[in-house]
């Protein structure tokens, strides 16, 4: 079984979160190489991808990971939403031990996953975190391998986002949506899916919440 980040209470409406409450677990200050651990999370794989946006659970603010906030991501031993960099930059929100030794044992290199031992710990942990949908894995790559993806620094969506704007969520930023869990759709061609290593494979056109997007190994929003 994957180990799990930031599946906090205030981020579900399931009760009983694997995390507990985020209020327990926010310190004053964060671990002395914060930064490189944020940066790592950032980096990666995207398992599923998912439209919802929603807003800082403590201040109500908008912040560089409300979109897709609740998509989900993991190194192949660990998963997280998206939205958990943003609490651990912002919050300084309390690690395992084992995550940070594991992190530092890669020098904050995100790593290659082998499918064929990630997917049984994906079929089993998928179920725990609102995902039974999405079980069995279905990907065809035999392995992930990690890509560059354009990711807002803090300090850049600080700078580019007036205060007022982040502090006044408005929209879909102002409350909270859970994903939906419907069965992902049939695969699509992948000469109009674009380069997408997963079994299924994203729509042409704009997303909407009645068009899933799909990841890049092998599940649907």
């Amino acid at each position: 079984m994957l180990e799990l980040l930031g599946f906090y209470d205030e981020l579900d409406d399931r009760p009983g979160q694997p995390n507990g409450s985020i209020r327990d677990a926010v310190r004053p200050v964060g671990e002395p190489d914060e930064a490189d651990l944020v940066a790592y999370l950032d980096t990666g794989h995207v398992l599923i991808d998912v439209m919802e946006a929603g807003p800082d659970v403590i201040t109500g603010s908008t912040h560089r990971h409300s979109p897709g906030c609740s998509s989900l991501v993991t190194d192949g031993t660990w998963l997280w939403r998206q939205d958990f960099p943003h609490y651990l930059e912002t919050h300084h929100v309390s690690l395992p031990q084992t995550f940070l030794e594991h992190v530092r044992s890669l020098n904050y290199r995100m790593p290659t996953i082998a499918v064929a031992q990630f997917a049984p710990h994906y079929d089993e942990t998928m179920p725990l975190v609102g995902w039974a949908s999405a079980v069995p894995w279905r990907s065809t790559a035999t392995t992930l391998v990690p890509e560059p993806r354009a990711v807002t620094s803090k300090t850049q969506f600080d700078t580019t986002m007036p205060a007022h704007d982040r502090n006044r969520p408005h929209g879909s930023w102002g409350k909270q949506r859970k994903p939906r869990k419907a069965q992902a759709p049939a695969p699509q061609d992948r000469s109009t899916a674009g380069a997408v290593v997963g079994a299924y494979e994203p729509m042409p056109g704009v997303r909407s919440e009645q068009q899933p997007r799909m990841s890049s190994t092998g599940t649907s929003t």
